[in-house]
C-alpha cells in the first residue's frame, strides 16, 4: 500500500496524516494515530468497545514475531477485507478507530498526572559534585610482548 492509495482509501473519512512507520505507515487524524498500514495489512485501533465488531467480521489482532516468540497487539485489529470496496463503511470503522485511540489517550493521562505529582513532592536534587581529576596510571607490571614464532 502506498501513500496515495491510503489517501484515496480514507477520502470519505476526511483528511488524514500519513507518516512513515516501521515497515509501512502510521495514519492519524487530529494528531491521533488510529491506523497502521504495514506489509501484513491495514490495522485499525480497537478497544473493548470495538473489538467485538472485528471479531464478528473474522478479523485478527496485529501480530509480529521476535526471535523468541510471537507478540499479539490487541489494540490494533486487521481491517475486514470487504471494507476496501465500501469507502463509506470504511469511514465509519475509521471514525470508531479514531474514537478508540482518543479513549486510550484519555486513559493514559492520569498516569502522567501522578508522575508529575510525585515529581512535585520529591525534594530538590542535591548540587552536582565537581568532576573528579583523572586517575594516575597504576604501577602494574609492563605488558609483555609475545615471542614471534619462527617458521
Amino acid at each position: 500500500m502506498d501513500r496515495e492509495f491510503l489517501i484515496d482509501l480514507f477520502a470519505d473519512f476526511g483528511p488524514v496524516t500519513i507518516r512513515k512507520m516501521f515497515s509501512g505507515y502510521g495514519i492519524s487524524a487530529d494528531g491521533t494515530n488510529f491506523a497502521l498500514a504495514l506489509r501484513a495489512g491495514l490495522f485499525l485501533r480497537a478497544d473493548e468497545l470495538t473489538i467485538p465488531d472485528f471479531e464478528a467480521e473474522g478479523s485478527k489482532p496485529f501480530q509480529y514475531s521476535t526471535r523468541a516468540k510471537t507478540v499479539t497487539v490487541n489494540s490494533y485489529w486487521e481491517l475486514p477485507a470487504r471494507l476496501f470496496d465500501d469507502s463509506q463503511e470504511l469511514a465509519q470503522w475509521a471514525r470508531a478507530a479514531l474514537a478508540a485511540a482518543q479513549r486510550a489517550k484519555v486513559k493514559q493521562r492520569p498516569r502522567g498526572k501522578k508522575a508529575a505529582k510525585r515529581a512535585a513532592t520529591k525534594p530538590a536534587k542535591k548540587a552536582v559534585k565537581p568532576a573528579k581529576a583523572p586517575k594516575k596510571a597504576s604501577k602494574k607490571s609492563p605488558v609483555r610482548k609475545r615471542a614471534r614464532r619462527s617458521g
